[in-house]
């Protein structure tokens, strides 16, 4: 099945795993790692020990947080960078497993933070600059005091 908020692809298999971790915290507490998430990805940095303190309940260890807080991250990101409404992938989420008060909580934040994210994944994305201009030229020897015959081939330099 196809995505938006994936770029009309497949999921990708570590989140359709992470979505399960996600779903054993509260509703209220996946709002709030939102929250952290959220700030991060804005520049704001990221509070380890609120987050750590969010998902004592859930018994997350280390990997569980770190895999909880990429998923996010990824969600987010993703969806601000196709742009995707909040109510598609609020719709996404839900078919992917999570459980509606989860989504409500996360897509609410994704909405309120929707513009500045997209700013910002703007402002830091990897841009080229664009080409101004192209010279070239050909030089073409005629004939020269240190050839004994004429070349016809060009010479580019």
């Amino acid at each position: 099945m196809r995505f938006r908020f994936c770029g009309d692809l497949d999921c990708p298999d570590w989140v359709l795993a992470e979505i399960s971790t996600l779903a054993k915290i509260s509703s209220v507490k996946m709002k709030l790692l939102c929250a952290q998430v959220l700030k991060d990805l804005l520049g704001d940095g990221i509070d380890y020990d609120k987050v750590t303190k969010l998902t004592a309940d859930a018994k997350f260890e280390s990997g569980d947080i770190k895999a909880s807080v990429a998923v996010l991250r990824f969600i987010f990101s993703s969806a601000a960078k196709h742009d995707v409404d909040s109510e598609s992938l609020s719709s996404e989420l839900q078919q992917l497993g999570l459980p509606k008060e989860h989504t409500t909580g996360l897509c609410k934040s994704y909405e309120d933070k929707h513009s500045a994210l997209q700013g910002k994944l703007r402002e830091t994305s990897l841009r080229l600059g664009r080409l101004d201009a192209v010279s070239w030229r050909v030089d073409y020897t005629l004939s020269s005091s240190e050839l004994r015959e004429s070349s016809n081939k060009p010479r580019l330099g």
